[in-house]
């Protein structure tokens, strides 16, 4: 008896299981975005995106990417703001010396990074950094 409830059942839950899939919506009323292309008048570069200037003036910048073609607003970028940005965050950077290698700390946006390099080892930003402060703890001995 329970073995006939149980048919039963799964029988009813088959037959209703194969109704909804019958009553998807058709995918005939999607609309779907055209493709976007390079055009053939592009100008590529050497980091290997292409330029383009469209009839209207603006200026485009296209990508090949994994999940197609990213098409991006070429907006120019100031060199004289992107100098005085990098030596705002040069001028944030501190640095002590602890024997012989030096001490750098610089204020992130989660909390304070800290790290040190031996004398021979420092790179350029590393290099002015102490060259900086060795100048400010000589002018303020005199």
């Amino acid at each position: 008896m329970k073995l006939l409830i149980v048919f039963s059942l799964f029988a009813g839950m088959l037959a209703a299981a194969d109704g909804r899939a019958k009553k998807h919506p058709s995918v005939a009323g999607v609309v779907t975005a055209p493709k976007l292309g390079i055009p053939a008048r592009a100008v590529m570069t050497g980091d290997g995106s292409y330029h383009y200037t469209d009839p209207q003036g603006m200026k485009w910048i296209y990508r090949k990417t994994p999940f197609g073609i990213a098409r991006l607003k070429d907006m120019p970028a100031d060199e004289r703001a992107r100098a005085a940005a990098a030596s705002r965050r040069l001028e944030e950077v501190k640095a002590t010396e602890d024997g012989e290698t030096i001490r750098f700390e610089c204020p992130g946006p989660f909390g304070i990074y800290q790290w040190q390099r031996k004398k021979a080892d420092l790179n350029e930003m590393e290099q002015s950094v102490w060259n900086r402060e060795r100048a400010r703890s000589a002018a303020r001995q005199d």
